[in-house]
């Protein structure tokens, strides 16, 4: 069962080990529980493959185009009904290279098995079970090692992240702190709901979005029972929206009666990245808890009264990590800087910060800590 070509990608070496392990646990965890199917566990020596030869495909284009492709380690009869080659392809830097233009679109996954002591590619899936070990090529050196979460639905879990010679394991522990917040915990797997129509995914697919468009922006998420938020931002606002508008709101009710699941899901998509698409725009853009938009394009402001900010608790939730107290002007400029004196006034809001360079902060106030608090969670977003 194991491979015997060693990896000439040392990151590889150094991390199949961790990701074993944090898979066997996974998954015997889920057999506690009673969950079905449920993938199988590859052997460190699997995923150093698998990672070893993506990685080298990733600095490879096929007619000038960098490859994006994501690699599954399951068999086709966990697969459902998947595309079979009539012979199973030896894993190599050259065949992902060549299938890459193919596969490159989300939801395709390249399947990936074993026969004797060799890795082999037998075609493609778009359904995987429970916590398979996913491998996404991002862009040129970077990959991340993710898994589908056992109830099936929202954002894959991130395991750990190789950009080149570094590595990050993401810690799971770090949603268990307090006053985290419920977006991070969901990413984590802490409190992921099982509910397509639940709030705190839906600021996920947001924070996602808010990422790819590569433009930074801030979204501000304020509590539907206040208007206090308004004391924090420069009138007469840029964009206001009345009524407030309710495309994702609505779509949040739904009752699982009135269209099928598939075509509700599409909907929501093209809500959200209705909303996101706003978030380019210089200024915040500013939403309720209900997902209900208020204005966009708005500038901050330092509310009456209030101190200016001085201090931020960052945190990033990776093996290592130590939290940091930093000057938001430290963490990435005007932008940062606003957003945490926005939460440093209206304690009971949270900001979303993306910058162009695809860093991406959640700033939320600390009761035990008693200041603001950033985590970068842009590892967790890939």
């Amino acid at each position: 069962m194991e491979v015997v070509n060693e990896a000439t990608y040392q990151a590889a070496v150094k991390v199949a080990g961790t990701i074993e392990a944090h898979f066997r646990k996974h998954l015997s965890a889920a057999k506690a529980d009673g969950e079905e199917d449920l993938a199988i566990v590859p052997a460190a020596r699997q995923v150093e493959k698998i990672i070893d030869v993506a990685f080298w495909a990733s600095l490879r284009k096929e007619e000038g185009n960098p490859i994006r492709i994501s690699l599954a380690f399951l068999p086709p009869s966990q697969a459902g009904k998947p595309l079979l080659f009539e012979k199973p392809i030896l894993l190599t830097p050259q065949l992902l290279t060549k299938l890459a233009p193919g596969v490159e679109r989300a939801g395709i996954h390249i399947g990936v098995w074993f026969e004797g002591e060799e890795l082999y590619v037998w075609g493609t899936t778009i359904k995987l079970p429970n916590l398979c070990f996913v491998l996404d090529v991002s862009e040129p050196g970077l990959l991340v090692v993710k898994h589908r979460r056992a109830a099936g639905l929202g954002k894959f879990t991130n395991v750990a992240v190789l950009r080149g010679d570094q590595v990050k394991v993401v810690n799971e522990d770090s949603g268990l702190l307090p006053d985290s917040p419920m977006i991070l915990k969901s990413l984590l797997g802490v409190t992921a709901s099982c509910f397509w129509n639940n709030g705190v995914n839906v600021l996920i697919q947001i924070a996602v979005s808010m990422r790819a468009h590569k433009r930074g922006g801030i979204l501000l998420v304020t509590p539907s029972n206040s208007e206090a938020w308004r004391e924090s931002i420069i009138h007469p606002l840029q964009y206001p929206i009345s009524p407030a508008f309710s495309g994702v709101a609505d779509l949040l009710r739904y009752d699982g009666k009135s269209v099928t699941e598939i075509f509700w899901q599409n909907a929501l998509r093209r809500e959200v990245e209705n909303i996101t698409g706003l978030t380019a725009v210089d200024g915040a853009t500013i939403v309720n808890d209900q997902q209900e938009l208020l204005a966009f394009g708005a500038k901050i402001t330092r509310a009456k009264d209030a101190k200016p900010i001085e201090q931020v608790l960052m945190v990033e939730p990776i093996e290592g990590g130590v939290p940091t107290l930093l000057h938001p002007s430290a963490i990435g400029g005007t932008r940062h800087l606003s957003a945490a004196q926005f939460v440093h006034d209206q304690r009971d809001a949270h900001a979303l910060v993306a910058s162009q360079d695809g860093y991406f902060t959640v700033f939320s106030w600390s009761e035990h800590q008693q200041l603001v608090q950033g985590h970068r969670i842009d590892i967790l977003l890939l």
